[in-house]
């Protein structure tokens, strides 16, 4: 096995562009991957709480899908069709329709999009002023939709605003759940802003959001928020888009982030592990009836990924074809639930967020957060921060982590974070 040297960072600092980001926090070169765990040059393991930021749900190289991509490849199976139709695709299409939209009464079509999540946005945005003959979209605060132009003017964050190089138009921001404490329902907010016709806010296209918000926090909306605004884009003619591009998958404990919800959107947007394998694919989801883009109106060269049908194909007959999986996630999610408390004890004023699989400790200080990651990842723990001020320590375990290797992760997070605890305590004292 090859070993780590200096020349191997130096490259990646010479000729890789500035705008590289997780590799700050990890300085090491990664050379493979199995389940949930990868192994640097050096030959050292790691668990991994990153999971490609939810883009692998279902591990590193699942060798059921890694099997039907090596059989597609060597029967030379499409490697790339465009949208033509495709065994693969055909294939696909029908396990998503048996085992996802029909079990849970979808009538919805779906739309392949360029590879990336935020194409999926921006395909949603753009039929959602279609449909309606409007423009304004009402997105959220602390809301991360993407970085392309029209999905950066759905993303709150400033950082990422700032490099627009333009204005950021057609969009109007509201308050989230809980953006003002626990004593302001910003349902109202919202319900009071679309009524008074003097409220400067012109009629949506759409409301965008995402059910619990992942690289804004990790805060989770309450049905009964998210069941109100469903019901006021409906009563004001607006479509509702859910981004589940993050949350959905099983990440929060169900395919779908909404589910049980009592709503069902117009329009759903998937990216990260709709592929199973970490390949590039997104999607859009959309109800018949707002099915009115025309031929090639959103294309684009890469519009569905022929290897990804494969491999997503067998992630939806392997991990949802009943209820199990839920169940293993549930399961997992309780345990997460009981580190992170014991996590919230060391440090005061910290707080849990999130829901199912999608959770983390707002530590109150991105420093804090950072030097908790750090003391993580040199105990052979791979984890990341996220929030308006990365102040969220963030656990997106792949949701197959065997349960030994859960804990171990969840224990050295738990070792670090006592570590920075009473080494912050020290340093006050």
């Amino acid at each position: 096995m090859p070993t780590e040297t200096s020349a191997d960072i130096a490259i990646f600092n010479r000729r890789e562009s500035e705008a590289r980001s997780y590799c700050r926090s990890f300085d090491t070169v990664f050379t493979r991957a199995s389940g949930s765990e990868l192994t640097d040059a050096t030959g050292r393991s790691y668990i991994d709480f990153l999971a490609g930021c939810s883009s692998l749900n279902y591990g590193h190289n699942d060798p059921d899908m890694k099997a039907a991509l090596i059989e597609h490849i060597a029967g030379d199976g499409l490697a790339h069709g465009l949208d033509l139709h495709t065994d693969a695709k055909a294939a696909f299409l029908d396990a998503f329709e048996r085992h996802v939209l029909v079990p849970r009464g979808m009538d919805h079509k779906l739309m392949f999009t360029g590879p990336t999540g935020a194409n999926a946005v921006e395909a949603a945005m753009k039929l959602a002023r279609k449909v309606t003959g409007r423009t304004n979209v009402i997105a959220f605060t602390n809301g991360f939709h993407g970085v392309t132009q029209g999905a950066l003017a759905a993303t709150g964050n400033g950082y990422h605003r700032g490099a627009a190089g333009v204005s950021l138009n057609g969009v109007t921001r509201m308050p989230y759940d809980g953006y003002f404490g626990e004593a302001a329902d910003t349902a109202d907010f919202l319900e009071a802003m679309l009524a008074d016709r003097s409220s400067g806010i012109d009629a949506p296209a759409a409301i965008l959001l995402e059910t619990v918000q992942g690289e804004g926090g990790l805060t989770a909306a309450r049905p009964e928020w998210l069941a109100r605004v469903a019901r006021l884009a409906r009563d004001h003619g607006a479509l509702l888009i859910v981004d589940d591009i993050q949350a959905g998958c099983g990440r929060t404990g169900t395919f779908f982030s909404f589910e049980g919800m009592g709503f069902t959107p117009d329009i759903v947007t998937m990216a990260k592990s709709i592929s199973g394998f970490g390949l590039p694919m997104a999607l859009m989801l959309v109800r018949p009836r707002h099915d009115v883009f025309g031929p090639a109106e959103h294309n684009g060269t890469f519009r569905g990924n022929t290897h990804a049908f494969v491999t997503a194909r067998v992630a939806i007959e392997k991990f949802w074809a009943d209820a199990r999986f839920e169940d293993d996630i549930a399961a997992k999610a309780r345990l997460l639930d009981v580190v992170l408390g014991e996590m919230a004890e060391l440090v005061p004023g910290s707080r849990r967020k999130g829901r199912g699989m999608m959770q983390g400790l707002d530590v109150g200080s991105g420093e804090l957060a950072a030097a908790i990651c750090a003391r993580a990842f040199r105990k052979g723990l791979i984890i990341e921060t996220s929030g308006n001020e990365d102040q969220v320590v963030k656990v997106l375990a792949p949701l197959t982590t065997p349960a030994e290797v859960f804990r171990k992760g969840l224990s050295i997070l738990l070792d670090a974070t006592r570590d920075v605890a009473d080494t912050s305590k020290l340093a006050a004292e």
